[in-house]
């Protein structure tokens, strides 16, 4: 399982996954992104607020995806029982 240290709002962080390179910095870049907006007009704000507020951000985008998915997954199941 391949290595990867990224560095994230200042913080390198040190991790193992089978996840390909091209992910990781996609991931590492929409993390940076994100943190942008969080702290862009806003005056000094902790590290850990900023971590708890992308995390609780994060945490919501996925599960309004979920829900979402559960939703297409219901209207899929739905047409395959009217043939």
């Amino acid at each position: 399982m391949p290595s990867y240290t990224i560095t994230v709002n200042g913080l390198d962080i040190s991790f193992k996954t089978d996840a390909d390179q091209q992910r990781i910095q996609e991931a590492a870049a929409l993390l940076e992104e994100r943190f942008a907006e969080l702290s862009k007009g806003t005056r000094y704000v902790s590290r850990e607020k900023l971590l708890t507020l992308l995390a609780l951000g994060m945490a919501d985008d996925y599960l309004e995806v979920r829900r979402k998915q559960a939703g297409l997954e219901a209207r899929m199941q739905e047409l395959l029982e009217r043939r």
